[in-house]
């Protein structure tokens, strides 16, 4: 009989997470999936990053993860997004290679320390006395483990829709995961549907891209991990996206098909994701739209599949084939495979606590859409977590939580345990009340130590942060007492149809102008010294340096403002508190609160149904 510390079920990204963050802390971990081919494998956009997902990606390789170092070694477009507006929303996206990311990822997994790939299928979870002991195997086996980490993503009893036709899978060529859904509903677990989609896929050749919007990547690309050698990056080349419309005759051609629509004849019964509906939910929801637009992506530099990003569609195969071809560029388009929606089981997350343990069952944890996330980088980010906390359980160590004013991974969380959810949940920037302080471009700086801690990033890795976070520092001071005059910088001024100045200036003070950047404001100075040098010389410590400059009192009144939000946090609630007795309490606080279990009163303070009044009542009686 085999025997892990931890298993995880499902090879996706939150499974590659949670598995070898575990490993790499020395516990033997056991990765169950149904094909080793398939770890990795992108169900529907070939894409990483993105608004908000983009600070996911950079927090989760800060921690130690591998999906920023994936996405570098087989991005075939790079792209930084919101770049005009303020660095707080800046986010890096690539364009995968669909093929070549599954066989990275594969790569990674196959060559981890401690951790075993176990070809097969769970259908039950076991537990003794309220506590995993193990699981039961499609193929009739008993594996013990000390831990479980279910990543189940859109497997669990998944059925594929197209039309008024249904097959079971959990992705298009795969069988769905039966069996442990009802094994945890017995345990005591709700469940739910939630329901995803994916668009179709057209033949590269048969489209007219002459006529369309070319949307190429970046001129210089930035990777995603500090860990990729930036003199050997991009590694593949780099190829362009393109753009196109659709229009009114589009929309009369899909609404041919609502009547056969498993979305509108309640065929399908799980929510769909709210920021990415299907083409015929936008044409419902927005009919005063006249268009919506569409991305061709390329899924492979040797792939003759594009992915049409913003076509999702479950309606019959031959309605969007019709209406495919109205569309600029694609009027002669084959269409290589159809869209489809998925409808899946997942677990409401106020069955879990911050750590992603499940609350009913010890070393039992939940990752990725079985909480009803949606998002590859979603998914990875509560796989790191999970991963670390169930090898900080077994190892008898200290458990950890990362709180909203520390990560993007701290707010996704936090929302969905405090707040549950009951459609599929997609990080924004907008989530985050301190955005400000968690940029991407700071993740090390916020992260890095607990992943060194956890021994999942090395010495020499940390030692530059280190060393980056002494130069940073350094110049900050110097820049504040460093002083420029009118001589030196005028004539560049007047050039660019600039202000000049008329007094000597610090150079602290002249680079908070927004039209002008750090690096220019040093080239101006005469003659560089060691500091100027250095700084000059690393790119990622200018950059934080002018941004933590140009935005001083923003990031001053959101760390004040994180200071008195703490005092609250710091308010600890027992995780076996009884609210049922608090009678002063509204009827909704009080089953609220005893659902959810809020850890502080900070926690508290978010869920909703809970008052300000509820709240005094509560921090009385916790005082007396």
């Amino acid at each position: 009989m085999k025997e892990f510390d931890i298993i995880v079920v499902g090879g996706g990204h939150a499974g590659i997470e949670a598995a070898i963050a575990a490993a790499k802390m020395g516990c033997s971990v056991g990765m169950v999936t149904m094909d080793k081919h398939a770890i990795g494998r992108m169900s529907c956009n070939p894409a990483i990053g993105g608004s908000a997902k983009g600070h996911l990606v950079h927090e989760i390789d800060a921690l130690g993860g591998v999906m920023g170092l994936i996405a570098d070694k087989t991005g075939i477009q790079f792209r930084t997004l919101n770049k005009s507006k303020g660095p707080a929303v800046w986010a890096g996206r690539c364009q995968s290679d669909r093929k070549l990311y599954s066989e990275e990822a594969e790569r990674v997994v196959s060559s981890t320390q401690n951790l075993e790939i176990v070809e097969d299928s769970v259908l039950e979870a076991i537990e003794e006395n309220k506590k995993i002991v193990g699981v039961r195997t499609g193929k009739g086996e008993e594996i013990k483990c000390k831990a479980l980490i279910v990543c189940s993503g859109t497997f669990l009893n998944g059925l594929m829709h197209t039309g008024l036709s249904s097959t079971k899978g959990g992705r298009f060529g795969e069988s769905p995961a039966t069996g442990l859904t009802e094994s945890l509903v017995k345990m005591g677990f709700v469940s739910g549907r939630l329901k995803t989609g994916t668009p179709p896929r057209l033949l590269k050749n048969s489209i007219n891209w002459n006529i369309l919007e070319e949307q190429p990547g970046n001129e210089n690309p930035e990777p995603f991990s500090l860990r990729t050698p930036i003199y050997e990056f991009p590694y593949l080349p780099q190829v362009s996206c393109h753009i196109t419309y659709t229009d009114p005759i589009v929309h009369k051609i899909l609404e041919k098909g609502f009547d056969r629509s498993p979305l509108f004849t309640g065929l399908i019964s799980g929510v769909g994701p709210r920021y990415c509906p299907s083409i015929e939910d936008k044409v419902v929801r927005f009919a005063d739209k006249e268009r919506h637009q569409l991305f061709l992506e390329p899924e492979g530099l040797d792939s003759d599949l594009i992915y049409l990003n913003g076509f999702s569609s479950s309606l019959p195969a031959e309605i969007q084939f019709e209406a495919l071809r109205k569309i600029k560029g694609l009027e002669k388009a084959e269409m290589v495979r159809h869209g489809y929606a998925v409808e899946y089981d997942y677990f409401p997350p106020y069955q879990i606590d911050l750590t992603l343990e499940t609350k009913l069952i010890e070393g039992l944890y939940f990752a990725g859409q079985i909480n009803g996330t949606s998002g590859y980088e979603e998914a990875a980010g509560q796989g790191i977590i999970a991963g670390i906390n169930a090898a900080l359980n077994i190892q008898r160590r200290p458990e950890f939580i990362l709180k909203r004013n520390q990560a993007y991974i701290g707010v996704l969380i936090d929302d969905l345990v405090g707040k549950s959810t009951n459609e599929p949940y997609r990080m924004f920037t907008s989530r985050a009340e301190h955005r400000l302080l968690l940029r991407q471009d700071n993740a090390d700086r916020r992260l890095m130590k607990y992943g060194f801690e956890f021994e999942l990033i090395s010495k020499e890795t940390y030692h530059e942060l280190k060393e980056r976070e002494i130069l940073i520092i350094s110049s900050k001071q110097y820049l504040r007492k460093r002083k420029i005059q009118p001589g030196q910088i005028n004539s560049f001024l007047e050039s660019n149809n600039l202000s000049i100045i008329d007094n000597t200036e610090t150079i602290e003070k002249i680079v908070k102008r927004p039209e002008l950047s750090l690096r220019t404001v040093l080239e101006q100075s005469n003659g560089y010294d060691e500091t100027i040098l250095k700084l000059l010389n690393n790119e990622k410590a200018l950059q934080q340096v002018e941004i933590e400059i140009k935005y001083e009192g923003y990031i001053r009144r959101q760390e004040e403002l994180v200071a008195k939000i703490e005092k609250i946090e710091k308010i600890q609630i027992p995780l076996n508190f009884d609210y049922t007795n608090l009678k002063a309490i509204s009827t909704e606080g009080r089953e609220k609160l005893n659902k959810i279990k809020p850890r502080s009163i900070g926690q508290a303070s978010r869920i909703s149904g809970v008052t300000p009044s509820d709240l005094s009542v509560l921090l009385v009686y916790l005082k007396s």
